[in-house]
C-alpha cells in the first residue's frame, strides 16, 4: 500500500485513493490467498462522513461461498495437521506483521469506515496484540486424564472443528477480525471472516497480511459480501463446524436458528442496554470523563455503550450538567484528523435509526441537553451530506420512555435519578440485555455488591470499556451467550476427545453397554 501517513480529507474521492491503493486489482473476497473479484450483485461502499459512494465490489454469490468452503476445508485438513509449536510460530509472525503494518491497516479503516484515525490505530495494535496472547496458547492446549473403575487409562484432546464462520459487524470490522480469529486460529481451525457488507476492506487486507506472514492458503479466508447470499450458505454448509457471531439481536437469532437447523454451534455476542450508575460519593470528576468515554466513544457505535447513565439524586441535576459540557467540548468532524473525538454513524440505515430514536426519546419526555445542531464545520463544508449525529444527552429517561430499554446504537445517552442501592440496581436490570455495566463509588462494599447484582458479563468499578483478550467477554439473556475472548475461549474452538486404553491386555473385561 502506497500511503502511509494519513491524507488530510475524508471525503470520498480519499477514501476511494485509500482502497485503490490497498487493492490495486480491485476489492473482493480473500480465498486461497489472493483477492478474488466476484461476479454477482454490485455493492456499493459509502463514505459516512460524506455520504457520497467511493467504490464498488461485486457480491461472490452461492459460487463463491462454495469456493470459500472449499478452500478452508482443504486449509484446515494443512492447519489442523500442525503442532500446537509449529501454530504458535506462525502466529507470532502474523502478530509481528499486523504491528508493522498497523499504520496502514488504520488509515485502511478510518478512510472507509469513518471510525477516527486514533481509534483506529488503537484497534489495528490491539489486532497485533491479540495474535500475540493467542500464539501463546497454540502450544498449551492439554487435555486430561481422568481416573476410572477398572483397568483402563482414560485421557481427553482437545479437538479443533475445522471450519469456523466468523460473521462480524460493520461498527468495528477490523477489531473484530482480529477477535474472531485469532483464538479459533491458535486452537487448530481455519477461519472464514464474513464482514458486513458495508465495511469489508480493513478485514481482506488483514487476511492479506497473516496469509504473507505465513498462514497456509486456505486458513484465514474472507467472504466479503451480502449476507442474503454468500452469508446465508455459510451459515447451513456441514462442512462448517461452528459458527461465531458479532450483531444485533434479530441477525443473530435468524443465524442461530438457521446453524442449528444445519446442526452448527454458535456463539453470540450480540447488543447491549448497559447501565452507568453514579453514587453521590464518587468521584465526580471522574465519573463524568468516564460516562463521556462510555457513550461517546466510537459514536455510541458500541455493544458495550454506557447508553443509561443513572445517578443518585442528590448529585444528579450537578453531574448531568458536568456531563453535557463535556459533551460539548468533543471535537466532532473529519474521521482523518487526529484531533477529532468522535466520527460520524457509518450507515445511513443506522443514521436513520439513531435520529429516530433520540426523536422517539424526547416525544417520551426526555429532555434534550446537548447535541441539538452541528456546527459549522460540518454544514458548510465537503462533510455536510455525512451521517453525523451530535454526543446528545437526554435527561428525564424514566423506565417509560423507549430509550430504557432501547438500544441506540449511536452517541445518545438517557439519564435519570434514582435514590436507593436496591433502585439503582432494579433499574439497571430493566431491560433484556445483560452485556456490561459500571458503578462509580467510594464505598468498598456497595461496589462489589452492585457489581455482584446487576446482570452483566463484565462490569466494571470506577472505570468504563476497557476490554482485553486475555479476560473473558460476553453477554446475559439477548446479550449472547458464550465467552468470545480468554484462555476459555479455546474450549468453545475445539471439542472434548474421549480415548480409553485397557492397562491389562489378557482378562480384561468388556462390559456391555447401551446408550
Amino acid at each position: 500500500m502506497s500511503i502511509t501517513t494519513a491524507p488530510t480529507s475524508s471525503s470520498a474521492a480519499t477514501a476511494g485513493t485509500v482502497l485503490d491503493a490497498a487493492f490495486p486489482s480491485g476489492l473482493g473476497a480473500f480465498i486461497d490467498g489472493r483477492v478474488a473479484t466476484g461476479s454477482g450483485e454490485s455493492i456499493t461502499l459509502t463514505a459516512a462522513a460524506t455520504g457520497e459512494a467511493f467504490a464498488s465490489y461485486a457480491d461472490p454469490g452461492a459460487e463463491g461461498a462454495d469456493a470459500i468452503l472449499a478452500s478452508s476445508t482443504a486449509g484446515a485438513a494443512v492447519w489442523g495437521a500442525l503442532n500446537g509449536f509449529e501454530r504458535a510460530a506462525i502466529l507470532r509472525n502474523v502478530s509481528r506483521a499486523v504491528e508493522r503494518h498497523a499504520e496502514e491497516l488504520a488509515i485502511l479503516e478510518s478512510a472507509t469506515t469513518g471510525k477516527p484515525i486514533r481509534d483506529a490505530r488503537a484497534e489495528a495494535a490491539k489486532v497485533a496484540e491479540m495474535f500475540g496472547y493467542y500464539s501463546g496458547w497454540a502450544d498449551k492446549l492439554t487435555g486430561q486424564t481422568i481416573p476410572v473403575p477398572g483397568n483402563w487409562h482414560t485421557y481427553t484432546e482437545r479437538v479443533p472443528w475445522g471450519v469456523v464462520v466468523a460473521i462480524t459487524p460493520w461498527n468495528a470490522p477490523l477489531f473484530t477480525a482480529g477477535w474472531n480469529s485469532a483464538a479459533p486460529l491458535a486452537a487448530g481451525n481455519a477461519v472464514i471472516i464474513k464482514p458486513s457488507e458495508f465495511t469489508p476492506a480493513s478485514s481482506v487486507r488483514l487476511a492479506q497480511i497473516a496469509h504473507e506472514a505465513g498462514l497456509p492458503a486456505g486458513v484465514f479466508n474472507v467472504a466479503a459480501g451480502l449476507g442474503q447470499t454468500v452469508g446465508a450458505a455459510l451459515t447451513t454448509d456441514p462442512r462448517v463446524g461452528k459458527i461465531s457471531f458479532i450483531g444485533s439481536v434479530p441477525t443473530g437469532r435468524r443465524v442461530a436458528v438457521a446453524a442449528a437447523g444445519a446442526g452448527i454451534p454458535a456463539l453470540l455476542e450480540l447488543g447491549g442496554k448497559s447501565a452507568n450508575i453514579v453514587f453521590a460519593d464518587a468521584d465526580l470528576e471522574r465519573a463524568a470523563e468516564g460516562a463521556i468515554s462510555a457513550i461517546f466513544s466510537g459514536a455510541g457505535q458500541s455493544c458495550v455503550a454506557g447508553s443509561r447513565l443513572l445517578v443518585q439524586r442528590s448529585v444528579h441535576a450537578e453531574f448531568v450538567e458536568m456531563v453535557a459540557a463535556k459533551a460539548a467540548l468533543l471535537r466532532v468532524g473529519d474521521p482523518l484528523s487526529a484531533d477529532t473525538e468522535v466520527g460520524p454513524i457509518i450507515t445511513a440505515q443506522q443514521f436513520s435509526i439513531v435520529t429516530d430514536l433520540i426523536t422517539a426519546g424526547m416525544d417520551d419526555g426526555g429532555r434534550r441537553l446537548t447535541g441539538a445542531t452541528l456546527p459549522a464545520s460540518l454544514t458548510g463544508s465537503a462533510l455536510s451530506g455525512g451521517h453525523w449525529v451530535m454526543p446528545t444527552l437526554l435527561d428525564g429517561v424514566t423506565p417509560a420512555n423507549r430509550l430504557e430499554t432501547t438500544e441506540v446504537f449511536g452517541p445518545v445517552v438517557g439519564a435519570d435519578a434514582f435514590d436507593t442501592e436496591a433502585e439503582a440496581i432494579a433499574r439497571a436490570n430493566n431491560t433484556s440485555f445483560g452485556l456490561a455495566g459500571a458503578v462509580w463509588t467510594s464505598d468498598v462494599s456497595r461496589a462489589h455488591h452492585v457489581a455482584r447484582e446487576v446482570k452483566a458479563g463484565t462490569f466494571w468499578i470506577n472505570a468504563y470499556k476497557t476490554i482485553h483478550v486475555a479476560v473473558p467477554f460476553g453477554g446475559f439473556g439477548d446479550s449472547g451467550h458464550g465467552r468470545s475472548s480468554g484462555p476459555g475461549v479455546l474450549d468453545e474452538y475445539t471439542q472434548a476427545k474421549a480415548i480409553w486404553v485397557p492397562t491389562r491386555a489378557a482378562g480384561s473385561p468388556f462390559p456391555s453397554l447401551s446408550y
